[in-house]
């Protein structure tokens, strides 16, 4: 081949920037690291749909987040464009609140068999004194218990 010949540079081709950036902005506002954003934004229809990405678009993944925001960084533009988002966004009197994503999954586990007593100690934030170290384990004092109620629906 002669030197005047291109060669390709292969690989997947390089994602938007905008939609990049919208990726950072969702990750400030919502407080989470590159893998969790991946998984949020396959997982939420809301941010698919602020990216502008459908259900068969392909999703960056934590790597390429970031990279992207290692190389902003690097020229130091991090901080100039969340300035300059600020700045247009007050400007438009929106005013933004950031949060937090929460797992809030229901999971099967198996049946608690606390008393009332120990149903209120723990409710309290304290661990009943009878329970030795083995029972410690086996309890989970921070989860949140729930019911699931099933309705039986009947034909006539």
């Amino acid at each position: 081949m002669g030197k005047d010949v291109e060669k390709s540079k292969g690989g997947r081709p390089a994602y938007d920037v905008v939609l990049m950036f919208k990726i950072l902005i969702l990750q400030r506002y919502y407080n989470v690291s590159d893998d969790a954003m991946e998984y949020a934004i396959l997982d939420r229809l809301s941010f698919m749909r602020f990216l502008g990405l459908g259900i068969n678009n392909p999703v960056p993944d934590s790597k390429t987040i970031w990279l992207f925001r290692d190389t902003l960084t690097k020229l130091n533009l991090v901080e100039q464009l969340f300035t300059a988002l600020d700045k247009q966004l007050d400007k438009d009197g929106i005013i933004v609140h950031k949060g937090k994503i929460i797992d809030a999954s229901v999971v099967e586990v198996p049946k608690q068999s606390n008393d009332r007593g120990e149903i209120d100690q723990l409710k309290e934030g304290t661990i009943p004194e009878d329970w030795n170290e083995n029972k410690i384990r086996q309890k989970d004092t921070d989860a949140q218990w729930t019911r699931k109620a099933f309705s039986e629906l009947f034909w006539v």
